[in-house]
């Protein structure tokens, strides 16, 4: 349909993780490592980035 924007698949899928302790990867330990208040918006903005460049933020 036109005007309507279609997003890219992310590379995490759902059956790579099954339990919520499987969710704490690294861009998870990072961001918790970098914001006092977690979770925030911030941090959540944070793990997004991170996760979508691969792991590969500064």
């Amino acid at each position: 349909m036109p005007g309507i924007k279609t997003h890219r698949k992310s590379k995490i899928t759902k059956s790579k993780y099954e339990t919520p302790m499987s969710l704490k990867d690294a861009c998870y330990r990072k961001a918790k490592a970098k914001y006092d208040v977690f979770p925030s918006a911030y941090a959540s903005g944070y793990i997004a980035k991170c996760r979508k460049r691969g792991g590969k933020i500064k």
